[in-house]
C-alpha cells in the first residue's frame, strides 16, 4: 500500500508548483510567516524595555538567540493539545528562549502577531508585484514605441471599424497597467500595521503594564510601527485591524487581474485572426493531436488565473461586512487561504504578462492583408465628399456606394479581393480616376493621431514613471 504522506500522494497546489515564482512562494511559506512572528515578539519586548518595563538585556538576548530555532513538529504537538496556533508558538518559543521566555507576548493578543504579520507579508509581496508590474510596463512601452507607426484594423464589437496602429492598441493595455502601478503605490504609501492595541483594541493591558501612563501606551504603539517600518499604525482597532484594508489590497490585486485579462483576451483574438502572436518556444508543442497548432497558451493561462483572482477578491468585502462588533473568527480560515493565494495568483499573472509583452510578434503581412480588404469601405466617405465637390449629387452617389459596398462585401466574404474602389472609379458619375484615388488609400492617412498619441503618452507619462524604478527579471513561466 502506498504511503499517503509521500510526495507523490500529497495534494497538488498548482499555484505553488506551476505558476507563482519561488520568490512569492517563499514570502507566504511557513518559515517566513513564523519568522515574522518571532520578530514581532522581539520588537514588542524591545519597545517595552525602551519605555521603561523591567526587561533585561539578558532576556532580550535570549529571545534574539532563539529566534531561528523553530521546530514545526514540536509546535504541531503543542497545538494538538491547546487547539491554538499562536499559543503553541508562544510555548515553543519560550522553551527555546530560556530566561527570555517569561516576557514573550507581554500584554498582547493573538491578533498582535497574526494581523501585524499579515500586513508585513502583504507589504513585502506588494513590493515584489511592483517590480513585475514595472517590467510589464517597460516591455509594453518598448513594443508600443517600435510599432507606433504600423497601421492596423481597429475593432468595435469585434467588427472592423476604422484604423489604429499596433502601438496605439498596446498603449491601451499599457495605460491600464500604469493605473495599476499608481494604485499599488498608493496602497503601499497608506498601508498601516495594527500596532499594539490589546485584546479588544482598548490597550487596557498595556495601560496596566505602564501604570496608567497613557502617553507611554501611545508611544508603544508608535514604537511598534516604527520598528516594523510603517509611518503609522491604525488609530483604532477592535481585536483586529479593519478588514477594509484587506479589501483594499485585494482590489489592488484585482485591478492588475483586470488589466492582464484584458490584454490576454485581446491577444487571443488577434492571434486568432493572425495579426499578433505571443512567444512560442522552439520545442513548444501546440497540441498532442494537431502538431501544426500554435495555441496562445500563455494568454489563455493569463486569463484563467486572472479570473481566479478576480473571483477570490470578493472575500475581502465579505469578511469586512461580516465582522461582529470587535471581532469574530469566521474570517480567519478564509483569510489564510485568500490572501496568500491572491498574491501568488497576482505574481503568476504579472510574470506571464511581462514575459508575453517582452516577446510579442507582429505579423505585418496578415495585418496589411486585412487592411487591404477593409480599407475601401472606410474610404467611401472621403470619396463621396470628393465626388460631391466635383458636382455629383450627394444622395444619389451615397445610394450607389451603399449598393456597391454590399456587392463588394459578398465578394470579400468569398475570399476574393475587394472590388469596391474599381466599381466607384468605373462609375462616370463619381468623376474620379484610379490614379487620383490610390494616394488617398494610404493606410497611415486613416490612423488619425495614433502615432502621436503613443509618443505623447510614452514621453509624458511612462518614461517618468519608469525612471529609476526597479524591475524584475523576465523569465519564461516555470511550466
Amino acid at each position: 500500500m502506498s504511503d499517503p504522506h509521500s510526495l507523490s500522494q500529497a495534494p497538488q497546489n498548482p499555484l505553488h508548483e506551476r505558476y507563482a515564482s519561488r520568490e512569492m512562494a517563499r514570502i507566504f511559506s511557513a518559515s517566513s510567516r513564523f519568522s515574522q512572528w518571532r520578530k514581532l515578539w522581539i520588537a514588542l519586548a524591545e519597545s517595552q524595555k525602551e519605555l521603561g518595563l523591567d526587561i533585561s538585556d539578558q532576556q532580550l538576548d535570549a529571545l534574539r538567540a532563539a529566534a531561528d530555532q523553530i521546530d514545526l513538529d514540536r509546535v504541531a504537538e503543542i497545538e494538538r493539545q491547546t487547539r491554538h496556533d499562536v499559543v503553541a508558538h508562544i510555548r515553543h518559543y519560550a522553551e527555546k528562549a530560556g530566561v527570555g521566555g517569561g516576557i514573550i507576548h507581554l500584554g498582547a493578543t493573538s491578533a498582535f502577531i497574526t494581523d501585524n504579520t499579515d500586513v508585513l507579508l502583504s507589504r513585502e509581496a506588494l513590493l515584489v508585484l511592483r517590480k513585475r508590474l514595472v517590467s510589464t510596463i517597460k516591455h509594453l512601452a518598448e513594443f508600443a514605441r517600435r510599432t507606433s507607426h504600423i497601421p492596423a484594423l481597429a475593432y468595435t464589437h469585434f467588427q472592423p471599424a476604422q484604423l489604429t496602429t499596433v502601438g496605439k492598441r498596446a498603449c491601451l493595455w499599457l495605460q491600464d497597467f500604469v493605473l495599476d502601478l499608481q494604485e499599488l503605490d498608493h496602497r503601499l504609501e497608506t498601508l498601516r500595521c495594527r500596532g499594539a492595541k490589546g485584546t479588544t483594541g482598548t490597550q487596557a493591558s498595556y495601560l496596566t503594564l505602564f501604570g496608567g501612563d497613557h502617553e507611554k501606551v501611545r508611544a508603544l504603539d508608535r514604537a511598534i510601527a516604527r520598528r516594523l517600518g510603517f509611518s503609522a499604525a491604525f488609530h483604532l482597532t477592535g481585536q483586529t485591524y479593519s478588514r477594509k484594508q484587506d479589501t483594499q489590497i485585494l482590489h489592488t490585486l484585482t485591478g492588475i487581474a483586470e488589466s492582464c485579462h484584458k490584454m490576454g483576451t485581446d491577444l487571443r483574438l488577434l492571434q486568432g485572426v493572425g495579426e499578433l502572436a505571443e512567444p512560442f518556444d522552439e520545442k513548444q508543442v501546440g497540441s498532442s493531436a494537431m502538431a501544426y497548432k500554435r495555441n496562445p497558451i500563455r494568454a489563455e493561462r493569463l486569463c484563467g488565473l486572472s479570473r481566479r483572482l478576480m473571483t477570490d477578491s470578493i472575500n475581502g468585502c465579505l469578511n469586512t461586512a461580516t465582522q461582529w462588533l470587535e471581532r469574530s473568527l469566521d474570517d480567519s480560515s478564509n483569510r489564510r487561504l485568500v490572501l496568500p493565494d491572491a498574491f501568488l495568483c497576482a505574481d503568476a499573472i504579472l510574470s506571464l504578462a511581462a514575459h508575453i509583452a517582452g516577446g510579442l510578434r507582429v505579423r505585418e503581412t496578415a495585418i496589411s492583408a486585412r487592411i487591404e480588404r477593409e480599407l475601401p469601405f472606410m474610404a467611401t466617405e472621403t470619396l463621396l465628399m470628393e465626388a460631391v465637390l466635383r458636382g455629383g449629387d450627394r444622395q444619389e452617389l451615397h445610394e450607389r456606394i451603399r449598393e456597391y459596398s454590399l456587392e463588394s462585401q459578398d465578394v470579400v466574404e468569398q475570399g476574393r479581393p475587394n472590388p469596391l474602389i474599381d466599381k466607384i472609379v468605373g462609375d462616370a458619375d463619381f468623376r474620379l480616376s484610379l490614379e487620383e484615388v490610390e494616394p488617398w488609400l494610404a493606410p497611415e492617412l486613416f490612423t488619425g493621431r495614433s502615432q502621436q498619441q503613443v509618443e505623447d503618452f510614452l514621453g509624458e507619462v511612462v518614461e517618468g514613471l519608469l525612471e529609476g524604478a526597479e524591475e524584475a527579471d523576465v523569465e519564461a513561466p516555470r511550466v
